[in-house]
């Protein structure tokens, strides 16, 4: 099945903990995606050359692909496929309109 949500797509989580929250996607990496300002957890860093003080810091996590839609004119829509000619573009099923 193929991934349909692409980087700097904008989502809203539909399940979880920040059920509701809408944010831009960093990363699509198989089943996981990582949206910006949502599933924060903290993290203990050691002190490095890039972080030079280390301590607790604060940063995004993965969710599950199936847990976030994509976020077309304020309305959550699902996505689907049509030719435009000789290319595939991607389609908001709910209003027929094209994506990209």
């Amino acid at each position: 099945m193929a991934v349909k949500i692409k980087r700097g797509d904008t989502v809203r989580v539909i399940a979880g903990k920040d059920k509701g929250k809408e944010g831009k996607v960093l990363s699509v990496k198989e089943k996981k995606i990582l949206v910006e300002g949502v599933n924060m957890v903290t993290k203990h860093e050691k002190p490095s050359m890039s972080n030079q003080h280390g301590g607790i810091i604060s940063k995004e996590s993965p969710l599950d692909i199936s847990n976030v839609m994509y976020l077309h004119n304020g309305k959550v829509t699902r996505i689907g496929y049509k030719m435009d000619g000789d290319k595939k573009v991607r389609v908001a099923k709910a209003t027929g309109e094209v994506i990209d």
